[in-house]
């Protein structure tokens, strides 16, 4: 289960999960897209950076958003196995992401896993970005991890890429140690911008029908692409400590251009950043996950960057794009519990393979399995439909 960087809806993902040799195989069971009741959303954005918040609200969301991920788990669980999953991997709603110098310094997740726990009485697997911070990583992305076992043995140079509110990717192919790293804003901006300049009646650019509408400013993008950021080496990490409102008005310097016009130079902006970083790895073959799939112009857009490269979704490997980021937790929480490590070093900077997060014990606790081996690819051997709750 996770919130992502654009806090509208919990993602949560039921699935069976077997070892079979060094092979997860996967059957998914459901997939719901549980929003968030409009005050608890309000109490999110309200805490974000760049705003201030008072330790106070910290613990009111903290305890809201973990009683609305214990609602959503207890309802997923009865849909897929009418009853109590075993385990439950919640991720939360990342509020900060401490990044200086390039080097992630920590990182907080809010959304108090006990009340899964005892809604549900499984096991809770949570927090799980901070044990690799504490390796020397980034804790980001983490979903490189799906995309090894699933990609790794492609015959083509592969990009994996996931287009939420913050744009990343995972490299794969042949011959090559995998790389993963957060390119830049997909929908963070974007999304900024629709709430602001609609004084909060649209909340996004539904299908990206307002950028196509409107004009690329090259000039502005210009001032846009000039983001020391980009031009970092992997691994790295960003998220809307950086990518935030202020951050596109400071850039607009005073200029007010039409709101399809700034929305069609941002969204070049993503296409532009992904494109970059995809051709620098010789990618020749894409597979997009996440709600940026659904903005059409986005995805035009980086087709006119990318000729001939081909891009699909991951819904061809029987993974519904929206569906993705769920998987991947629901991955992370059955290797905890099994004691394997849920980290591809090379993806996230860490030094080490890590067991990630920390487990709250459910009616009945799990124990970890000896002796069980490494995965090294996954099969999805059930797709899915989608849903909501």
């Amino acid at each position: 289960m996770i919130s992502g960087t654009s806090y509208d809806a919990i993602e949560a993902v039921a699935a069976d999960l077997e070892l079979d040799g060094a092979t997860i195989v996967a059957d998914l069971r459901a997939h719901v897209s549980a929003p968030y009741p409009d005050e608890l959303r309000a109490a999110i954005a309200a805490l974000l950076p760049p705003a201030t918040t008072t330790i106070d609200e910290v613990c009111r969301v903290d305890t809201l958003v973990g009683q609305r991920f214990a609602e959503v788990a207890a309802a997923v669980a009865e849909q897929a196995f009418d009853g109590p999953a075993d385990v439950v991997c919640s991720h939360g709603q990342t509020v900060f992401h401490w990044v200086e110098g390039g080097r992630a310094l920590g990182t907080l997740q809010l959304g108090q896993p006990a009340w899964i726990a005892e809604r549900t009485g499984s096991t809770v697997v949570a927090d799980v970005r901070a044990r690799d911070l504490a390796a020397g990583g980034h804790g980001a992305p983490l979903a490189s991890l799906l995309d090894v076992l699933l990609l790794g043995r492609s015959d083509a140079v592969c990009g994996s890429l996931n287009l939420g509110g913050i744009a990343n990717v995972t490299i794969v192919g042949p011959g090559l140690e995998p790389v993963a790293f957060d390119n830049g804003p997909a929908n963070a901006l974007l999304d900024a911008v629709v709430a602001w300049r609609t004084d909060g009646r649209e909340t996004f650019d539904r299908d990206g029908a307002r950028a196509a509408r409107g004009t690329v400013d090259d000039e502005l993008l210009a001032r846009f692409l000039d983001e020391p950021y980009y031009d970092s080496a992997p691994p790295k990490s960003t998220g809307k400590e950086l990518f935030h409102l202020p951050y596109v008005r400071d850039r607009l310097d005073g200029r007010d251009p039409q709101l399809d016009d700034l929305l069609a130079t941002l969204t070049a902006l993503t296409a532009e950043v992904v494109a970059r970083d995809l051709r620098r790895f010789a990618v020749t073959e894409v597979v997009a996950a996440g709600g940026g799939t659904r903005n059409r112009t986005l995805m035009s857009e980086l087709e006119r960057r990318l000729p001939g490269v081909a891009i699909g979704t991951i819904d061809a490997y029987g993974v519904p794009a929206a569906a993705k980021e769920g998987l991947v937790f629901a991955l992370i929480g059955f290797l905890t519990v099994h004691g394997l490590p849920a980290i591809v070093p090379s993806c996230t900077g860490a030094r080490h393979e890590s067991v990630l997060g920390a487990v709250v014990p459910g009616r009945t606790p799990l124990a970890a399995v000896a002796g069980a081996p490494l995965p090294a690819a996954l099969v999805v051997r059930t797709p899915l439909g989608t849903g909501r709750a």
